[in-house]
């Protein structure tokens, strides 16, 4: 179970790097005007979603899942911090399809929103990262 957690960690710690630099890059994608720029973002985000993000995303879920199945359900299924992190690992999903979706719109020349608000949206997995660490880490309730 140690090397299940170890790859788990080894995998979150992926997905959150690409969380945390996707949201910066289209800041300034967001903020740049020149046709080289747009294209070189356009690039830069395209392999760090597909490249590294979303395979993190996915390896982190299928050590998460397994260790669910294999043990912590049956130790921790009734317990509220459980529930409250899967939750939490749900509205990251969540997150993570926003940011294809911003992704997508800024490979196609249409995004709509300012540097401001990608720097509000860069934030966001801070808030996940902290909760969800409390939760696995402390168990709460």
């Amino acid at each position: 179970m140690l090397w299940l957690k170890a790859l788990h960690l080894i995998f979150m710690v992926t997905w959150f790097a690409g969380l945390f630099y996707l949201p910066r890059l289209f800041v300034y994608h967001a903020m740049s005007s020149d046709d080289i720029s747009n294209e070189r973002f356009k690039v830069m985000e395209r392999k760090l979603f597909f490249g590294i993000m979303t395979p993190g995303m996915i390896v982190t879920f299928i050590f998460g899942i397994w260790m669910l199945v294999d043990y912590a359900w049956a130790l921790y299924g009734q317990s509220g911090w459980l529930h409250a992190k899967l939750t939490l690992l749900l509205l990251l999903l969540v997150y993570h399809v926003f940011c294809g979706i911003w992704l997508f719109d800024f490979k196609h020349d249409r995004n709509r929103r300012s540097h401001v608000y990608y720097r509000w949206m860069n934030e966001v997995p801070v808030l996940f990262l902290v909760g969800i660490v409390i939760l696995a880490v402390v168990k709460p309730f």
